[in-house]
């Protein structure tokens, strides 16, 4: 019973997740820009690791057996990072707002963003797919689908970032700062 309901709650956040994505692309369809990177990292090539890792659960390719009076401990917490990471996602997108865009670029309007969530991580939507992404493997425990997070979709996040705040650097004189106070995927831990 609760595996449906956690197919249920997984549904919904893709759902969400995905219109959101579609409202970015029409809101980012006429502007103008001012300076662009061509990137390899981009939502086709993150929805195909998608279709791949989606691939990896539904075939059990890689799935292990956890014993039967953990598995609703680890669909709880593999749900609870689900929803945290759609959550997370959706607040980005609503900071972030017309600057989103596919590919790395700077719009003629841009702004720099870093209120919100991007007070907390300076790249919240990657960091929110990678948290949903290990959240999916508590939910379907999955060696494979763990491994593929961790070493190709986490690494190809960070190129990506990078790329961003090399344009980013080179655009607004106050990211270098913003970029010291707050972390890239984690917020940043001060001790005083």
């Amino acid at each position: 019973m609760i595996l449906i309901l956690a197919d249920i709650i997984i549904g919904i956040c893709l759902f969400v997740l995905f219109t959101s994505i579609l409202i970015n692309f029409a809101e980012s369809k006429n502007k103008r820009i001012k300076k662009e990177k061509k990137s390899m990292v981009e939502t086709g090539s993150m929805t195909i690791f998608f279709l791949f890792f989606y691939i990896l659960i539904r075939k059990k390719i890689g799935e292990f057996p956890v014993a039967p009076d953990l598995r609703e401990y680890f669909v709880v917490i593999g749900l609870i990072m689900i929803v945290s990471g759609c959550i997370i996602n959706i607040f980005g997108r609503f900071n972030l707002g017309s600057n989103w865009a596919n590919q790395v670029k700077i719009y003629h309007n841009h702004e720099f963003i870093t209120n919100g969530v991007y007070g907390l991580v300076r790249h919240p939507l990657y960091a929110s797919l990678m948290l949903m992404f290990y959240g999916a493997c508590f939910v379907y425990p999955n060696y494979l689908a763990f491994l593929a997070n961790t070493l190709i979709f986490i690494p190809f996040m960070h190129y990506r970032a990078k790329q961003e705040e090399t344009l980013l650097s080179k655009t607004f004189k106050d990211y270098d700062s913003y970029k010291r106070g707050v972390g890239m995927f984690f917020p940043k831990i001060r001790f005083r």
